[in-house]
């Protein structure tokens, strides 16, 4: 078979093992030819691409971010791409595609699976929304990322008595925000699934100040919305894609708590470093069970679904379960991240 292998969205640690782990089994056990598609959808409507072997993914395991790109597409233009779905895949000689991607190419993935052309999905994004599987690749390594930050910020903002605001990434979800938190020993976690009043979030620095703790840490995410009539705050408007636009919410709570404490308090903005870099073990591990399994429900035919992490297995679930919804953290676990900090 000649299968199609594409990857689109933000970039990803565990994207580049994904493409490798296919290459090997999809050429080594079924003896397929892989085809990489260079930027995600883009280069599936503008029909660039190019052969993958095994000399193109040596040393992938470890690399971050994508060797095949990625890009953003108009919705139109996708539209577009699905109602020629069949003409695409024949200018390429594709049996059968691999999308590798969050929410947004899981969707896209779905219409085009609709539309007749057979895709399989296979789950990514840092921000661990996506419903239907315990967890995606890229989530540990940026939490790993985020924690780090936490824990040396906690030196310096212990040396000069500061307040230090951590922003991570998380516009809809606090998966990153939360754990990280946790791990790193914030004094403070802040997550879209439950607005914060900024006036409780200064008593409680206030009372922590009283105690002799000398210094805090608050990590937020960059979703993180106030309760309404409390801080005035917009997160901003819809950009070219139709996304909404997040960002600016760490330094403005800095800000806003430094008037309120009179203390010093200093914004850090980790954005796109959460991204990039070598991928944890764990990553590396599932992107490579999920790059197999998507090659094994090809040769299935098992097309209009994705791989999914249920426990400790991999099976295979519609993908349309993937994007009925966000996977929210629940009320009950950010209760429990309340009671140790």
């Amino acid at each position: 078979m000649r299968i199609g292998v594409l990857t689109s969205g933000g970039d990803c640690p565990g994207l580049n093992a994904v493409i490798r782990s296919v290459v090997h089994r999809g050429q080594d056990v079924h003896g397929d030819e892989i085809l990489g598609i260079e930027d995600g959808f883009l280069g599936l409507i503008e029909g660039r691409a190019r052969v993958v072997g095994h000399d193109d993914v040596t040393g992938l395991l470890t690399l971050g971010g994508t060797i095949l790109g990625s890009a953003r597409v108009h919705r139109e233009k996708i539209q577009w791409a699905v109602d020629h779905a069949g003409e695409l895949a024949g200018r390429l000689g594709l049996d059968a595609l691999i999308a590798i991607g969050g929410e947004g190419t899981l969707a896209a993935a779905q219409r085009f699976s609709t539309a007749g052309l057979p895709v399989v999905g296979v789950p990514k994004t840092i921000d661990n929304d996506i419903d239907a599987t315990d967890v995606t690749f890229g989530f540990d390594t940026a939490v790993h990322v985020a924690t780090e930050a936490i824990d040396r910020l906690k030196t310096t903002a212990e040396s000069h008595q500061r307040v230090m605001v951590v922003e991570l990434m998380g516009r809809h979800t606090g998966w990153i925000t939360l754990t990280a938190g946790m791990a790193g020993g914030a004094h403070g976690i802040l997550i879209p699934e439950k607005p914060f009043d900024i006036e409780a979030v200064a008593r409680m620095i206030e009372e922590r100040f009283a105690r002799g703790k000398k210094f805090a840490i608050i990590a937020v995410a960059e979703g993180a919305e106030p309760m309404p009539g409390t801080l005035r705050f917009d997160h901003g408007g819809v950009d070219q894609f139709g996304h909404r636009t997040f960002g600016g919410i760490g330094t403005r709570l800095a800000a806003e708590l430094e008037d309120l404490l009179g203390k010093e308090a200093r914004p850090v903005i980790l954005g796109h470093v959460q991204r990039g870099g070598t991928p944890t073990a764990r990553d590396r591990v599932l992107a490579s069970r999920f790059g197999w399994h998507a090659v094994e429900a090809v040769h299935k035919g098992a097309f209009g679904h994705f791989t999914a992490l249920r426990g400790t297995e991999i099976v295979l679930a519609p993908i349309a379960d993937a994007v009925t919804r966000l996977k929210t953290v629940p009320a009950a676990q950010w209760a429990e991240s309340e009671a140790v900090l």
